[in-house]
């Protein structure tokens, strides 16, 4: 039986799933993202992410069951996209049907990603998805791979 993914709008229930997700030790050493404290995370979330209507923000459900979010968000001209999804949903085929469905709402190209080198579960997601790269960048002392969906200007 195929497990049914879907996304609809983020409430703010949602945030404390996202929090213990990004807290997750594994999920932090694949992303190289240090996780935030509760209150720097809320206000983030709240302020930056919910809080900007520029934003697609979208909560990825299996079964009717919280699993991650997806968001796309301006940094200057350049729109990106990120993703954070639970582990225990990791490896079911669940982050390539959300961000498909994503990709079909968000449609302002060129996409941009940046996922940690390293992490090459998410590099192959988004190459799955078209992204192509388009070199390298740092993050302090960590490399990233700058991937686009559609053509950069």
């Amino acid at each position: 039986m195929t497990e049914q993914v879907c996304l609809r709008a983020v409430v703010q229930d949602d945030l404390e799933v996202f929090l213990a997700q990004e807290h997750d030790p594994e999920s932090v050493r694949r992303s190289n993202f240090p996780p935030r404290e509760r209150e720097a995370f809320m206000k983030h979330w709240t302020t930056k992410v919910l809080g900007d209507p520029s934003n697609r923000v979208r909560a990825v459900t299996v079964d009717g069951e919280l699993a991650g979010n997806l968001v796309a968000w301006w940094d200057g001209d350049r729109r990106f996209i990120g993703y954070w999804l639970g582990r225990r949903f990791w490896g079911r085929g669940i982050g390539t049907r959300a961000l498909a469905l994503f990709l079909d709402e968000e449609t302002e190209r060129p996409l941009f990603a940046d996922p940690f080198a390293e992490n090459t579960g998410s590099v192959r997601l988004l190459e799955k998805h078209g992204f192509r790269s388009a070199g390298t960048v740092m993050h302090g002392e960590h490399e990233h791979i700058m991937l686009v969906l559609g053509e950069a200007g």
